[in-house]
């Protein structure tokens, strides 16, 4: 046992879960044998707390470092407004300055907000969009947080039931008063949000989705849901946290051509700095005046610089046909290993956020093993890569033959029915199930 691990079982001791993400918990990789913590990121490589060094081919910081971690161009914008002051009493220049950055991006959009997270800046779109209609319920598909507006899909009439739609999400401790406040429809099923509004148009104030995450939208999907957001007053959310900036300078939504009314960004708008933002048309996002939508740490200056440097070189590196580039490139040699090996695979997620599921009844099991001899031949790696600028041809060449390898050995454990024994540790925890 590393030194990463022995600090996580004393971490579990005082902090609630280990970790402040469901995402990053060792158990969700490897149990007793993720190194857990690191002493140093750089790009695409990871140190952990023993100096043994990794290649992050996997969540890459929860999809945070779009350019790799420590950029240097980002950090050393960070660095000069370190040493000018990261707070004070009178506001960041570069609040307005990303503003108008946002907006020339997205013309479809006149107002910005920020915050410094994904999950309460979608809490921020959904307060705003209830101001404005002065209504209360949500239409949703995907995942979109944390917070107790979207929890409570997960509230049952029956609290028995409580917990049976998003896999994995437990409601407790959310209001059951917000019981049937949000309603849930899948991705290309058109006809479920047709259904919705149908019966609550008089009180529907907003429809949420993400633009895409594991399939590309259906002829008529994403214009269908535009028109039923203006049939019913709605507003048009677009939850961009994760697919922002992945495959255009900006937002998904830019590619397949729809307009929202508030787009909401997080993750690779800064590259590993917190940073949030908000971005929608002048009359829905001016009812934000009306709320109470105010916290001391959304002004500090670290965010918008970080989120600016990032933005722009995005823009001049045209990360995104990158990202794209490596991603097709991964896509392509797990189905060549697997094809290889016998093992059967289902490929899935946008090119920069890929992901694959072996399909057999100890698939979990399968995950695992994959995830232990990847670590052993030096790869951080799981069953999801999240593509970054700093991932280059020799990175993915020497991910790709560490694959084959570990799907033989996969499949030959599978075949010959010694996965438990090849196994060095318990079996991952499986994560929530996304509503897609």
């Amino acid at each position: 046992m590393g030194a990463g691990q022995e600090l996580y079982r004393k971490a579990k001791t005082i902090i609630p879960g280990g970790t402040q993400l469901l995402s990053k918990r060792p158990e969700m990789f490897l149990p007793g044998q993720w190194p857990a913590y690191y002493s140093k990121a750089k790009g695409c490589e990871v140190w952990d707390l023993d100096g043994n060094r990794y290649i992050d081919m996997s969540i890459n910081g929860a999809g945070a470092c779009i350019l790799g971690a420590a950029d240097p161009d980002v950090d050393e914008a960070v660095k000069k407004v370190i040493g000018a002051g990261t707070m004070s009493t009178l506001n960041a220049p570069e609040e307005p300055e990303l503003a108008e950055l946002l907006c020339t991006i997205h013309p479809w959009a006149d107002m910005v907000r920020y915050a410094r997270g994904g999950g309460e800046a979608m809490a921020v779109a959904v307060r705003i969009a209830r101001a404005c209609t002065g209504r209360n319920k949500v239409a949703f598909c995907g995942y979109h947080g944390w917070h107790d507006w979207y929890l409570s899909a997960n509230l049952s009439e029956k609290k028995a039931l409580d917990g049976y739609l998003l896999l994995g999400l437990e409601p407790a401790g959310v209001p059951r008063s917000l019981l049937g406040t949000v309603l849930p429809f899948h991705y290309n099923q058109l006809e479920e949000l047709r259904d919705i509004v149908d019966q609550n148009s008089s009180d529907l104030a907003a429809i949420v989705m993400e633009p895409i995450r594991d399939h590309e939208p259906e002829t008529g999907f994403l214009e269908g849901v535009r028109d039923q957001a203006t049939k019913s007053g709605a507003v048009l959310i677009i939850d961009e946290v994760s697919a922002g900036f992945r495959l255009i300078t900006g937002g998904a939504h830019l590619r397949y051509g729809i307009e929202p009314d508030v787009a909401v960004f997080a993750k690779a708008i800064s590259n590993g700095y917190p940073m949030a933002a908000i971005i929608g048309r002048k009359d829905v996002m001016e009812a934000a005046q009306t709320s109470f939508i105010s916290s001391t740490y959304w002004t500090e200056r670290i965010g918008p610089v970080a989120a600016l440097a990032t933005i722009h070189k995005h823009k001049e590196m045209d990360v995104s046909k990158h990202l794209i580039h490596v991603g097709e490139i991964v896509q392509n040699g797990w189905r060549e290993a697997a094809m290889g090996t016998g093992l059967l695979i289902d490929i899935g997620g946008i090119y920069p956020m890929s992901h694959f599921a072996i399909q057999h009844q100890q698939s979990q099991a399968a995950h695992t093993l994959f995830t232990q001899v990847m670590l052993e031949k030096g790869f951080l790696a799981s069953r999801a890569f999240y593509a970054t600028y700093a991932h280059q041809g020799e990175h993915v060449k020497s991910y790709l033959k560490a694959v084959t390898a570990s799907f033989m050995t996969i499949a030959d454990a599978l075949k010959t029915g010694t996965l438990q024994t090849v196994l060095k540790g318990p079996i991952a925890h499986s994560g929530f199930k996304r509503l897609t």
